[in-house]
């Protein structure tokens, strides 16, 4: 029984960065109802952008972190200017395959700068606590409480601002959102903006835990948000981050009782069982079978 709590509680922590990574796509898609491929190389070129700082220069955690969220932010507006500003709003499949192939674009220059396989990140923090039984590790504390800071920010800013309202507003009904002056297009920059820090924070915190990066870090970061955020349920940010702390249970649990090698394996799994069962994931089952019943009317 201390086993499976140790794992749980391992599992939450490690969650919460999945948690940040299904808020980003959460934000972009629950705004123009399109998926951003290129979400995750956008964070890879954040860190990478950190890490050329931290091994060239020897910077610090301050500025080796701002680096990362400026990184990504440049490079998640670099991906909404290319493939959805200038891609017309009804077609959503044509900005998806171009954000696809500018995933391909951002991993092949950070693969011709950073030739080798890893690089070093700097760590964030090093210490381990103990709490009855239990070890919590210092690094796995900190990023739960950033990323639980974050999303009360963000709770903050989309329900207690007119700018949140603004984006509530147009991922309800753009075109009302539009006659009733709202600058939509500003607004889906300013939420891919947004999803970026989200994002670059999220990078900064993974990382600087697992203390390097692969140039394949955009590509699992692309799986890992998109999981928790299908788990969760599409759109619903509550649902992002119950399904990023469910996938970080499930991964941990999977790793003590199968092995390592058995983890992505097992998160398919459930994944697969929820997109049968529940479609909707845990937080938008409502709008999925409002969906299905519209299918089978039309």
């Amino acid at each position: 029984m201390v086993d499976f709590i140790q794992n749980t509680l391992d599992g939450i922590f490690i969650g919460s960065s999945y948690a940040l990574l299904a808020i980003g796509f959460t934000l972009i898609f629950g705004v123009m109802r399109r998926l951003n491929l290129s979400y995750g190389p956008s964070i890879m070129l954040g860190v990478f952008a950190g890490t050329l700082l931290y091994i060239q220069l020897n910077a610090g955690l301050l500025v080796v972190g701002l680096a990362t969220v400026v990184g990504a932010v440049l490079a998640g507006l670099y991906v909404e200017r290319i493939c959805f500003w200038a891609v017309r709003r009804g077609a959503a499949l044509a900005s998806m395959v171009s954000s696809f192939a500018i995933w391909m674009q951002l991993e092949e220059a950070v693969t011709i700068v950073f030739p080798d396989r890893t690089y070093p990140f700097p760590p964030l923090a090093d210490f381990t606590l103990k709490l009855g039984p239990f070890w919590v590790r210092g690094e796995h504390l900190i990023m739960f409480i950033c990323a639980s800071l974050l999303t009360i920010l963000l709770h903050l800013l989309l329900y207690r601002t007119r700018f949140g309202l603004a984006i509530r507003a147009v991922s309800e009904n753009p075109t009302a959102a539009k006659f009733m002056g709202i600058n939509t297009g500003l607004v889906v920059m300013f939420a891919f903006a947004l999803a970026s820090v989200i994002g670059g924070v999220a990078g900064y915190l993974i990382a600087s835990t697992d203390q390097q990066v692969t140039p394949l870090f955009g590509l699992w970061a692309t799986f890992k948000g998109l999981i928790a955020m299908t788990l969760g349920g599409m759109g619903s940010i509550p649902g992002a981050i119950a399904g990023g702390l469910l996938l970080g249970v499930i991964e941990a649990q999977s790793v003590w009782y199968l092995g390592t090698e058995y983890r992505d394996l097992v998160a398919y799994a459930v994944l697969f069982a929820f997109l049968v069962f529940r479609p909707g994931g845990l937080f938008a089952q409502k709008s999925a079978m409002q969906s299905r019943l519209a299918a089978r009317r039309v």
